[in-house]
């Protein structure tokens, strides 16, 4: 039985010791917005905003985007049926700034989701030849658009997605928010999805999706996806599919963004998306989920268990307990360093597997149940896979 023990644990070591390796990697080959020469020529960009019940937000975001130090440009916002004060902001602001055309969104077909459909009519009245989807919430330096077109232009892509800096400032944020970024970051090695078709290979962030024109009229643009939940990671695995070349960048010096304001909203944020990020293959999705709980977190419980003694331990578990602690330490530091993050946050990242651990069962449960909802639109229950 010991000696399966120890087989297991070596196991697990090596495990967390490529995901180190892959963490280490992608933050090597991850540049960020400002590391690219500026081009010769400036394309037409059609800055697209949806923009749902965001009079606290929307206000900031449009006015740091209208302040671009970019040549050739559009903002377009559409109110998206909001019930409160965002098309006064908007009509406000737009009585003083020509460059923003303000839309009101027509009526929710059937077989839409609310967001793709806003963003779908945004491109319809876009006359850019490129679009950059970002979301209400982000801010931007001035410098943010051209910045971003130097590096798609640089790196020839057809889509340039970008993290923004997450602010965190409740305890609820700071537990929740770091786990998108640091799954990104640990579990998709850059170095094979630049070179591989593969969908899967890949990871899309709606607050910045930096797209060539042609390239989203060649996958279809929202009107193909107006049925997946997770609007940004269709998108991206659609142009992987066509043969186009994505591409990811470090926006933290140029986007900012405050996603949500307390453990309760990054719950329902990440319960809606996380389940649908995986097919809703449930099998798939449960052993994935499962196998990261125990490489995260069994390591701590045995250290645990050696120190207060209830059961004997081999002083040879003791040290693979600790190594594997260790690197998932140097893990979630790398992670926390790259994205800008609080670093004492490294020393609980127990306690963010086990969020995420509740994430992901609640993720599963409420599309189990027909009960996903955001802002008031409920979904209808998705098709499911075994795997």
């Amino acid at each position: 039985m010991s000696f399966f023990w120890v087989q297991h644990q070596i196991g697990l070591l090596i495990f967390l010791l490529a995901i180190l390796l892959i963490t280490l990697s992608n933050i090597l080959i991850l540049r960020k917005l400002g590391d690219y020469p500026m081009p010769e020529h400036f394309p037409g960009v059609s800055v697209l905003i949806p923009a749902r019940n965001e009079e606290n937000n929307i206000g900031h975001c449009v006015r740091s985007l209208l302040n671009q130090e970019y040549p050739d440009f559009e903002v377009l916002v559409l109110d998206d049926n909001s019930t409160d004060g965002t098309w006064k902001v908007l009509s406000e602001i737009a009585s003083e700034n020509e460059p923003l055309n303000a839309i009101r969104g027509k009526k929710l077909p059937d077989g839409w989701f609310g967001k793709h459909w806003a963003c779908h009519q945004l491109a319809q009245a876009a006359r850019g030849e490129l679009f950059l989807f970002t979301d209400a919430d982000t801010r931007h330096h001035p410098l943010a658009l051209r910045d971003a077109v130097a590096a798609l232009i640089a790196r020839k892509a057809d889509l340039l997605t970008a993290f923004p800096h997450e602010e965190v400032i409740s305890w609820g944020e700071r537990l929740t928010v770091p786990l998108f970024p640091w799954f990104v970051i640990a579990f998709l090695p850059l170095f094979l999805a630049y070179r591989l078709r593969e969908p899967s290979l890949s990871a899309t962030i709606g607050q910045f999706m930096l797209f060539r024109r042609q390239a989203y009229e060649q996958i279809g643009g929202y009107e193909a996806i107006r049925q997946e939940v997770v609007d940004d990671v269709a998108l991206g695995r659609r142009i992987k599919a066509e043969g186009l070349k994505w591409r990811m960048i470090n926006g933290d010096k140029r986007i900012r963004c405050r996603m949500y304001h307390s453990f309760r909203e990054g719950y329902r944020g990440f319960t809606k998306n996380l389940f649908a990020g995986f097919g809703y293959k449930i099998l798939k999705f449960t052993l994935v989920w499962l196998w990261l709980g125990i490489a995260f977190l069994e390591p701590v419980i045995v250290l645990v268990t050696a120190l207060t003694g209830p059961v004997s331990l081999s002083n040879l578990s003791i040290v693979l307990a600790a190594a594997a602690a260790v690197t998932s330490l140097l893990i979630w530091g790398a992670s926390h360093w790259c994205f800008d993050f609080p670093l004492y946050l490294t020393l609980l990242y127990p306690v963010s597997i086990v969020v995420a651990l509740a994430i992901a069962a609640g993720s599963m449960f409420f599309a189990l149940t027909g009960r996903a909802d955001w802002r008031g639109r409920v979904f209808a229950k998705p098709e499911l896979k075994w795997w």
